[in-house]
C-alpha cells in the first residue's frame, strides 16, 4: 500500500458521528446495532500489484490489510464499494475499532509504506534443509518455513 492519505467521507459531517479527535469519529457500531459505540477513520490508498497486492480498487487485496487490522486490533467497517467500483487506482476503506486510541495509532500510517514482508526460516538443521529442497513455495509457507509480517515504512 503506498499513497495512504486521510478521506473525509460526508457521513462523517452527519449526527451519527461525533468528531472526538483529528480525524477520530464516534459513532454506533455497525454490525451489532444501536447498542455499542466505535471509533471510526477513513483512509486512501494505492495497492501494488508487483507486491502481491490487488489490481483494482474493486477487489482491495487480504495484503497487507489484514495486517494492519491484526496490528491496530481493528476491522473494516465501511468498504465504500460504490467509490471502490469506480475508481481506477485509489482504494477506499473505512477502519473501525473500541478504542480511540487504536484509530490514532493507525492515523501513523498515512504517508507511509505498508506492505507484507516474506520471511524465510535461517537456522534450519541438515535434515530440514534437505527435506525443504521438494517443496513448494506454498509448501514451505504451511510448515512455517516462510511466514510473512506486515511492515509499515
Amino acid at each position: 500500500m503506498k499513497n495512504i492519505q486521510i478521506y473525509h467521507p460526508d457521513k462523517y459531517l452527519t449526527p451519527a458521528y461525533t468528531n472526538v479527535g483529528e480525524h477520530i469519529y464516534k459513532g454506533k457500531n455497525p454490525y451489532r446495532g444501536n447498542d455499542e459505540d466505535m471509533y471510526f477513520t477513513s483512509l486512501t490508498f494505492e495497492q501494488e500489484p508487483e507486491l502481491g497486492e490487488g489490481d483494482s480498487p474493486a477487489d482491495i487485496s487480504q495484503c497487507p490489510l489484514e495486517g494492519i487490522l491484526d496490528m491496530f486490533h481493528l476491522c473494516v467497517s465501511d468498504f465504500y464499494d460504490e467509490l471502490n467500483d469506480k475508481s481506477e487506482c485509489t482504494c477506499y476503506q473505512e477502519f473501525g475499532g473500541f478504542d480511540a486510541e487504536s484509530i490514532r495509532a493507525l492515523l501513523g500510517i498515512v504517508g507511509k509504506h505498508v506492505y507484507d514482508k516474506k520471511f524465510f526460516a535461517d537456522d534450519l538443521d541438515e535434515e530440514e534443509q534437505e527435506a525443504c529442497k521438494g517443496m513448494s513455495e506454498e509448501d514451505l509457507e504451511e510448515e512455517g518455513y516462510i511466514w510473512y509480517e506486515t511492515v509499515v515504512e
